[in-house]
């Protein structure tokens, strides 16, 4: 009998993998074929001195990584970087919630407001990017007459890095907003309403139960954002920078420097990845961090 039951059980593990492989085979193979593979082989690439086109490539171990983080340009990149990122992340982050504290509200023509606050999201970055490219024009953009109208010039965005860096936090901020918007609005409708009310017979002000009451209750919220809006700053905002500004002048973050090292006027693929091979342990290192330590201040009851 006890021979029976082996048997048993060994082919019921058999039926099981075999389902398995059946519905998760192909997409593991996926995997593996367009994200693992990949990843192996820009790491081995990272190593080499090549030329995109070239049929041949040099080793040079880590002088690529080396140089990255010791040149000044890439010290550069690194300060772009975190500053628009930051600047990204806060950005949208804040006034995201803002605008969902009062589309929470039971107003007229809110759910209009909703669905304009949520479209830049789904629209493409290119397209943001060129009607943003004549609104900041300083020659003939809408900004500049609304400028001129209060007797202040318009600044050179394009000409001085740091205006254009500014820029493209706020063009990227004004795109990404709707995102967190509708999000912190989900996390603000998921809040029992009698722990509002019941703050609001004990003479809580409103300042006084957003940060007692709904700003705790939405740390799960704010956790998630944090997260995602790092990663996408990092990542996503490329056509937004390629279009406003095709050569990085002084908006070149790691992703954008990325391109224009492999495929502007460089056209060091070896060097474009390493910096890649960068991106990726980095998103990977903040990721964990956020995990392992800002999630203790997350409340999820």
């Amino acid at each position: 009998m006890e021979i029976q039951r082996k048997r048993a059980r060994r082919r019921a593990a058999s039926k099981n993998w075999s389902l398995f492989l059946l519905f998760a085979g192909p997409n593991i193979l996926l995997i593996l074929a367009f994200i693992y593979y990949p990843l192996i082989s820009n790491m081995y690439y990272s190593t080499l001195n090549w030329r995109l086109g070239s049929p041949s490539a040099d080793p040079v171990g880590l002088d690529n990584y080396v140089r990255f983080f010791t040149s000044d340009s890439g010290l550069e990149v690194w300060r772009v970087t975190i500053i628009f990122t930051a600047g990204a992340v806060i950005g949208s982050m804040v006034l995201g919630l803002l605008i969902a504290l009062v589309l929470n509200k039971k107003l007229p023509g809110r759910t209009f407001a909703r669905t304009a606050v949520f479209s830049p999201y789904v629209l493409s970055g290119v397209g943001i990017a060129l009607v943003w490219n004549f609104i900041f024009d300083p020659a003939r953009g809408a900004l500049r007459h609304i400028l001129a109208f209060f007797g202040v010039s318009s600044p050179e965005w394009y000409l001085n890095e740091n205006w254009a860096l500014l820029m493209v936090i706020i063009v990227y901020v004004w795109a990404n907003l709707g995102y967190c918007a509708v999000v912190f609005l989900a996390g603000l409708q998921s809040i029992p309403q009698d722990l509002i009310e019941a703050a609001t017979i004990d003479r809580a002000g409103p300042i006084r139960r957003f940060f007692s009451i709904t700003l705790p209750l939405l740390t799960p919220t704010v956790f998630f954002l944090l997260v995602t809006n790092i990663i996408f700053s990092m990542t996503r905002a490329f056509d937004i920078l390629r279009t406003m500004t095709p050569t990085g002048h002084g908006t070149n973050t790691i992703i954008f420097e990325i391109y224009l090292q492999s495929f502007g006027a460089y056209q060091r693929a070896g060097y474009s990845a390493a910096i890649a091979v960068v991106l990726f342990f980095t998103l990977f290192v903040i990721t964990a961090v956020q995990l392992r330590y800002v999630e203790r201040k997350v409340h999820y009851q």
